[in-house]
């Protein structure tokens, strides 16, 4: 079977399903295995190089408003490829190509791909998706999934009101799994709302939330992004609470596996401990 994924996320379920000797084309952000490097990449941003958190939201904005792409797929490495499967979503414009672009482009090229989709709200419709794209790509998710499932259900014994921003310039309240890790790590997310859209807010409303800790997770950066981008808004955040940046693209903003140890990590900071430093950093 050959496969090519659109999405960082299911790039890396289809490796922990042990389909990524499959794998032949994948996008820009698909770093997850290092494996998935060596894949042909099949689409891009639009968005210009070296922009501020700032410039990308306001970018983003205007490109949405415009009906603009966000991503560009590569129909001629999508044509050579030949793939049985591709894998797409119609969950975020913002966060991957969609799937009716996917489907149109499929079209054109008179390709026969089946094309799997995924629409995560939760972290219960994350895991359906592992499952999805399990039956898609003919392996059975059953093991991984009921492995996640059962760390999921452990008792955690976090602790504290947990402000968790998606974004830092504007600040953004969380959505989507968000402030479900957040509550099954033990705390209480005191920004955004489960299963809904994350949303610009003010960081009055921030303060105004009376967090115990702060964590910042801007949606498509590492631990090291995340640290750089938090530190230059410390003055922004409540004074004399803890303030950790963490991996957001690995633990936090990709609907895959590692939600639920990015879960164990919100745990760990709620209890005073210390996660691993490569996934977490306190900056105050």
């Amino acid at each position: 079977m050959r496969i090519v994924s659109l999405l960082p996320s299911a790039t890396e379920i289809c490796f922990a399903l042990g389909a990524g000797d499959d794998v032949v084309g994948v996008t820009f952000e698909c770093d997850y295995p290092a494996a998935a490097r060596s894949r042909r990449i099949v689409s891009t941003t639009a968005l210009p190089e070296g922009l501020a958190p700032g410039e990308i939201d306001a970018a983003v904005r205007r490109m949405v408003a415009a009906g603009e792409d966000l991503y560009h797929l590569d129909a001629g490495a999508l044509r050579e490829l030949d793939p049985d499967v591709v894998i797409t979503q119609d969950l975020c414009a913002v966060c991957a190509i969609d799937v009716t672009d996917v489907d149109e482009a499929l079209d054109y090229l008179g390709c026969r791909a089946e094309v799997a989709s995924t629409d995560p709200h939760n972290l219960t419709e994350v895991l359906d998706s592992i499952e999805t794209i399990g039956k898609a790509i003919g392996r059975d998710s059953t093991q991984l999934v009921e492995s996640l499932r059962t760390r999921l259900g452990a008792d955690l014994r976090g602790g504290g009101r947990l402000a968790l921003l998606e974004w830092t310039d504007p600040p953004f309240a969380p959505g989507h799994w968000l402030p479900e890790m957040v509550t099954l790590a033990g705390g209480v997310s005191v920004l955004g709302a489960a299963g809904e859209r994350s949303k610009a807010i003010s960081w009055q409303e921030v303060a105004a939330a009376e967090p115990d800790v702060v964590v910042s997770a801007p949606c498509g950066f590492g631990l090291d992004g995340a640290a750089e981008l938090t530190e230059l808004l410390m003055g922004e955040l409540p004074a004399d609470i803890p303030v950790w940046a963490v991996d957001a693209n690995g633990y936090f903003a990709r609907p895959g596996p590692r939600l639920v140890d990015g879960v164990e990590v919100l745990a760990t900071i709620l209890q005073g401990a210390t996660p691993d430093a490569a996934v977490a950093r306190r900056l105050r």
